[in-house]
């Protein structure tokens, strides 16, 4: 047989031969909406992800809220309690490859999310079966506790200039405040000043809600440090902020 004739089969083939290989390199459109329903209920673990504790409803609330998230089943009481929780959470992934897909793929997928103090951050959610029932249906959250700031400004104690703040008087002021016991609050003494922080933990992401107060010689002071200031990683809701106020922004 000439070379011609054996080359010609051949070219022929090539084409054929690319094509194949770069079917097997694209990764199909359902496994990557899969990929993307996983990246969503990972997402779940990440925002729930902490040392905070949660209820089986306040974390089931919390999933629930977040957007394309549908919350399956709870299992536990608590994060803090025995292995902590397990949520059951349905999210949705899309994909479109115009070249194998004439629409859009999207894929509905369950996984198990662990919440507890020994989860890892981004852990990997378990694949599961979808229960049969419905997603669960959370009630609005309750209401923080107020803050008594108008309260603990009248009677938060007056030290005339030159002398001293008195640290116990302070605490005596505080603890006859009727305050809900999920308010957090914090005393701390320092040249001659007092400095007083009630805080109510928030939820690791939105604005803190707290109220510092600052009694030193010719001063009391009572107030609400600025949104930006309450936000998670700034240091607007500390003792520390009491007694030394950082700057407002502008």
């Amino acid at each position: 047989m000439s070379a011609g004739r054996v080359l010609r089969p051949l070219l022929l083939l090539a084409p054929l031969a690319l094509l194949a290989v770069g079917c097997g390199a694209a990764e199909p459109s359902e496994a990557k909406a899969a990929d993307a329903a996983r990246e969503a209920a990972r997402t779940v673990g990440e925002r729930l992800y902490g040392q905070r504790p949660r209820t089986a409803e306040e974390a089931g609330r919390e999933a629930a809220g977040m957007d394309g998230v549908e919350v399956m089943r709870v299992d536990g009481t608590s994060t803090h309690d025995g292995k902590g929780l397990v949520l059951v959470v349905r999210t949705s992934g899309s994909a479109y490859n115009s070249t194998f897909d004439l629409e859009e793929v999207v894929v509905r997928r369950c996984f198990a999310v662990r919440v507890s103090p020994g989860s890892e951050w981004r852990e990997e959610p378990r694949d599961v079966d979808c229960p049969e029932s419905l997603p669960l249906v959370f009630g609005p959250a309750p209401e923080p506790p107020e803050l008594p700031a108008a309260e603990l400004r009248a009677k938060l104690p007056r030290v005339p200039e030159g002398g001293r703040a008195d640290e116990t008087e302070v605490r005596r002021v505080l603890s006859a405040l009727d305050m809900d016991s999920a308010v957090r609050t914090e005393v701390q003494a320092e040249d001659g000043r007092v400095g007083v922080l009630l805080l109510v933990p928030g939820d690791g992401f939105g604005a803190q809600d707290c109220v510092l107060a600052r009694v030193g010689p010719g001063e009391t002071e009572v107030w609400v440090p600025p949104r930006v200031q309450r936000m998670r990683g700034e240091a607007g809701c500390t003792v520390s902020n009491a007694l030394h106020p950082a700057p407002l922004p502008h």
